[in-house]
């Protein structure tokens, strides 16, 4: 018998009889066979014997037992009354059909056989299997038939489903009953608009009432300065980093440290979990999936930010990694260091993407947004630039006087800078000079008989916002408000705070602010101020009441 062969039971009709079955006698048809011939069932086709092909009828054969059977349309053969020999050369057998479970065709009463179905599945398919056959077939189809136009407006009613339901939530939290659903969504989708645009500024720091120094609350953990900080997007979480190499996860509420990574000592990267030399910046995707951490070693690190494990090591800088930051909505990463230039990372797949170049000296400061481009501080060249990733090309922006240490983005066309000349600057991006610039920030330092200003060592915005903050080693924060246009910085109110402050951020919410304090600048050690402590500390930010109605901004 060939290989993979069905042998049946039932008989043979060859000519007007009905043989018994015998050995090699192919099974009746339905059966499938198990070997090699299952692809050509698969295909329509009958396998017969080992690796023989047949066409398979599917319609109607009726077969009468005193003469040949008249085959329907579509039969493949004619059929012959002799041996096996006569069988190959003239075609294939006709062969009795048999029901799905072995047995023999029906008969009428007259002896003749019923008509059936002749299939080359061998068993009945389920309803359940059938209906989701069906079911799937039918979603498929309707995947199929939706053109891009109507995908668009599928995506866009749910976007405003969740948005309904967003603000629906907040209003209830808020108590502010009194405003529509339909109001609020309108009102937002207002504030996407302009917030892609780079136009969006929402008046919140006229509300900020002055901060009490009795309600800061000091997180200490780190042994040495602390140099950077993030807060996670939900603002449940802060993670901070120093001098000592040590990685702190907190939580905002309880301040309890949740995770800590202790530094190790240098050259042991591979064995040891964390950085071995000064962490000098971090970042945290808009998901708050990925942490960022960039050291003196040259090294990138990436951590699950809920769990703290280490996921990867980047590699590719040639000096001290200064500066990092995700790219929102996405998990592209961008890296600065003292080797001047700026690399693009694709953080999800751990792989490096490309090179910027054209700063001519150390950067200390990055930032971006939504948008594909970044912004840096190019230290003593005395330049800002923005950087267009696709176009491939770049912006120079110069006003300071002195070396830029700190930049961050207020929105998609604006950002805030600060130098060690003491001065605060800010930049719309289409204006190569300052918008508005505040010499001596921080005031006048008396340095071993000369006097100079304060350095600007942080700069902090609320996003699409008219509220900054700055730091310096001045012993004090001071919060900001931006004129209408961005054209004019008003200082607002001194929040007493004593050392470097290497690092400030606002919550996503703006209800506080986060100081990262050390005795010594982030980036050297060229004062050191005893008294201070390197701590965390929480400033908590509140508002008066808004007035009902508009509120005009103040105007250049």
């Amino acid at each position: 018998m060939g290989a993979g062969r069905s042998q049946g039971r039932g008989g043979e009709i060859s000519g007007d009889r009905l043989l018994p079955p015998g050995p090699g006698t192919p099974g009746a048809g339905g059966h499938r066979e198990r070997g090699r011939g299952e692809s050509g069932e698969r295909a329509g086709l009958h396998t017969e014997g080992a690796g023989r092909h047949y066409p398979t009828n599917r319609r109607r054969a009726r077969v009468w037992p005193g003469g040949p059977p008249l085959a329907g349309r579509g039969a493949a053969g004619p059929t012959c009354g002799g041996s096996m020999a006569a069988a190959a050369a003239g075609g294939r057998r006709a062969k009795a059909p048999r029901g799905a479970a072995g047995r023999r065709r029906p008969r009428a009463a007259g002896g003749r056989p019923v008509d059936e179905e002749v299939s080359s599945d061998s068993e009945p398919e389920s309803p359940s299997v059938g209906r989701r056959r069906r079911r799937e077939a039918a979603e498929e189809e309707e995947e199929l038939e939706e053109t891009p136009q109507e995908k668009k407006l599928r995506l866009a009613k749910l976007y405003l489903e969740q948005l309904r339901q967003y603000e629906e939530e907040r209003a209830a939290e808020e108590e502010e009953e009194e405003a529509e659903p339909a109001d609020l969504i309108g009102d937002r989708l207002k504030e996407d608009v302009l917030e892609q645009k780079g136009r969006l500024q929402r008046l919140v720091a006229g509300e900020v009432r002055p901060p009490d120094p009795g309600s800061i609350r000091v997180l200490r953990g780190h042994q040495l300065p602390v140099t950077c900080l993030v807060i996670s997007p939900d603002d449940r979480f802060i993670f901070s980093a120093a001098k000592d190499g040590s990685l702190i996860k907190w939580e905002v509420e309880s301040g309890k440290r949740l995770c800590v990574v202790p530094g190790g000592k240098k050259g042991t990267e591979e064995r040891h979990m964390g950085h071995a030399s000064h962490v000098l910046c971090m970042a945290i995707s808009s998901d708050g999936k990925y942490l960022a951490t960039g050291d003196r070693n040259k090294l990138i690190m990436t951590w699950d930010a809920a769990t703290c494990k280490r996921l990867h090591i980047f590699t590719g800088h040639r000096d001290a990694v200064s500066a990092l930051s995700f790219r929102k909505g996405t998990h592209q990463l961008y890296s600065a260091s003292h080797d001047r230039c700026v690399k693009v990372w694709n953080v999800a797949e751990n792989a490096y993407v490309e090179t910027l170049y054209g700063h001519q000296d150390v950067i200390t400061g990055l930032d971006s947004l939504s948008r594909e481009c970044c912004v840096t501080a190019g230290g003593r060249d005395g330049t800002v630039r923005l950087w267009k990733i696709p176009e491939e090309s770049q912006l120079v922006f110069c006003g300071h006087q002195g070396s830029i240490d700190c930049i961050q983005l207020i929105n998609e066309e604006h950002m805030v800078s600060g130098a060690d000349d003491g001065s605060v600057a800010l930049w719309g991006l289409t204006k190569k000079k300052p918008l508005a610039l505040a010499r001596q920030a921080h005031g006048m330092q008396d340095a071993e008989g000369l006097q100079e200003p304060y350095w600007i060592s942080a700069v902090a915005a609320l996003r699409n916002s008219d509220l900054l903050a700055t730091g310096s080693h001045s012993a004090s924060v001071k919060l900001w408000k931006c004129g209408e246009g961005f054209r004019k910085l008003e200082p607002l109110w001194d929040i007493p705070l004593v050392g470097f402050v290497n690092s400030l951020k606002f919550s996503a919410a703006g209800d506080f602010l986060v100081a990262g304090v050390g005795q010594e600048h982030r980036l050297g050690r060229w004062w050191r101020v005893k008294e201070a402590k390197n701590s965390i500390c929480i400033i908590p930010l509140k508002r008066t009441a808004a007035a009902p109605g508009p509120k005009a901004p103040d105007s250049s």
